[in-house]
């Protein structure tokens, strides 16, 4: 089994990997490249295999740097199966729909003002695709996968199982050429206010394994809760709007859901909460018709007709016109709006209208890369630039890293407790981050391994002396929070 990383080695993004066994060769997740300027740019270069010699595709989950791509594989020619989980499918149109249309939108305003600069409108970047493009990608899901059962894909034998981290969200056993591979996406954290945790997979010759947070360990569950709930009593108190930027996909309704529980409690204040992501309330919905992957006290409520997701003071806000009101609204509420690192989204038009003020409080409860506004935020900026604008950050910051969906150093470990003594080869981290977890792997008697990027390796094979590529260099350790997608 040969492996070649083109998304989510050495990085923590745009996650796709092309598997070659024999002479067949699927790719595994086909994600968009999200971040700083120069990640993003990846997304526009061109893809260094032959799209239309592939046989397969298979999703692990639908999250944007998972499947974001996969409307570009389309127009560029592929026109094979894409296998996935029933919920994935779902969450997946909800997703690509939803990142089309920003893209167009975005093309529109930066073509608008490169025309009042005289700039040709060639010079614009056209979207990386468009809804049309979505719909083809569509047609091709093939929402057959389930939880431990076997299917065969491109001659090999795939097994998903649940991996925890979102809805629908799969590990993957391959088995073909006499090698038994795990391929994890990405892994819950095993206390996830709202997922049931990972299966513990079978025993393993090698295993892909993401590693966003192999260098450290999240806070106790309830320990979280009580920092939240101190941090939403504390911004009560500063008179602000809260702001709560979110992930619309789990992030959005775990939040969602501790909130009501807290007001249901008496724990904060009864303040209005609004839900401005037209995308969060669209996914939510899909949280009804699955939720047996969900944990009990979640599942008994659904399961007795309660809307978990719906704390009593909620409105959700379905145009952007109402979104901006909410800036008109006096008094202290919660708004939550994605995206959860800052970096678009509506979430953009609020903290330009309230970072620069004292009383305004931003709870941090997801990943920031440190290259992302949400990253320099949360690391101590004075000032940021929102929206074409120099802005003061005067809010208080708060950061609540328990409300990972990612698996931490720990979950990791457990994960592989029951795997065997597999190969194990680290993507989906920052290189400092994968470079510290290597000891970690070694005093448990496995070898581990960075995947380079782009260059094939193999995934059987004795890998590197260090466990590092050759001409790798780790960047220095970066300060601030990982909360989690």
């Amino acid at each position: 089994m040969q492996l070649q990383s083109f998304g989510a080695a050495l990085t923590v993004t745009g996650s796709m990997h092309l598997l070659t066994v024999g002479e067949r060769r699927v790719l595994i997740d086909c994600g968009l490249f999200q971040g700083n300027d120069d990640l993003e740019a990846r997304n526009r270069e061109p893809l260094p295999f032959d799209v239309a010699a592939l046989d397969a595709v298979i999703l692990t989950h639908a999250h944007l740097d998972h499947v974001g791509r996969l409307p570009l594989l389309v127009k560029l020619g592929y026109r094979g199966p894409v296998h996935c989980t029933e919920p994935t499918a779902a969450l997946a149109e909800t997703v690509l729909l939803d990142s089309a249309r920003l893209q167009v939108d975005g093309y529109r305003h930066d073509l608008r003002r490169a025309r009042r600069q005289g700039i040709p409108d060639e010079q614009v970047p056209p979207p990386l695709y468009e809804e049309e493009d979505v719909h083809r990608a569509l047609a091709l899901l093939r929402p057959a996968l389930r939880f431990g059962e076997t299917t065969r894909v491109a001659g090999l034998r795939v097994t998903p199982h649940r991996a925890g981290h979102i809805l629908g969200s799969a590990y993957l056993l391959i088995e073909g050429g006499g090698t038994r591979l795990i391929m994890s996406g990405d892994l819950g954290n095993r206390e996830s206010g709202l997922q049931l945790d990972f299966t513990p997979p079978p025993p393993a010759d090698a295993a892909v394994l993401e590693s966003t947070y192999a260098n450290r360990t999240h806070r106790p569950w309830a320990a979280t809760l009580a920092e939240f709930r101190d941090a939403l009593r504390g911004a009560v108190r500063q008179g602000g709007k809260i702001l709560i930027p979110s992930f619309a996909i789990e992030r959005t309704q775990t939040i969602l859901h501790t909130i009501k529980n807290l007001m249901d409690a008496g724990e904060v204040p009864r303040i209005p909460v609004f839900l401005d992501s037209p995308m969060a309330a669209r996914a939510t919905h899909e949280y009804f018709e699955f939720g047996d992957e969900l944990i009990p006290e979640v599942r008994s409520a659904l399961q007795a007709g309660e809307d978990p997701f719906r704390p009593g003071t909620l409105h959700v806000v379905p145009t952007s016109a109402e979104s901006q009101r909410i800036n008109r609204y006096d008094g202290p509420a919660i708004i939550l709006a994605g995206n959860g690192m800052m970096t678009g989204g509506r979430i953009q038009h609020h903290l330009k209208h309230h970072l620069w003020k004292p009383s305004t409080s931003l709870i941090s409860v997801s990943y920031q890369s440190p290259s992302s506004l949400g990253g320099r935020i949360v690391t101590g900026a004075d000032h940021v630039r929102v929206m074409g604008e120099e802005i003061a950050v005067r809010a208080h910051v708060y950061t609540i890293g328990g409300f990972s969906a990612h698996a931490d150093q720990d979950d990791l470990l457990a994960f592989l407790a029951t795997a065997g003594t597999p190969h194990v080869w680290l993507v989906h981290g920052e290189p400092d981050v994968m470079e510290s977890f290597l000891p970690v792997l070694a005093a448990r008697g496995l070898k581990g391994d960075l995947v380079p990027d782009r260059q094939p390796v193999d995934l059987t094979g004795p890998g590197y002396p260090d466990g590092r590529p050759p001409g790798f260099t780790a960047p220095p350790p970066r300060s601030g929070s990982h909360g989690g997608e």
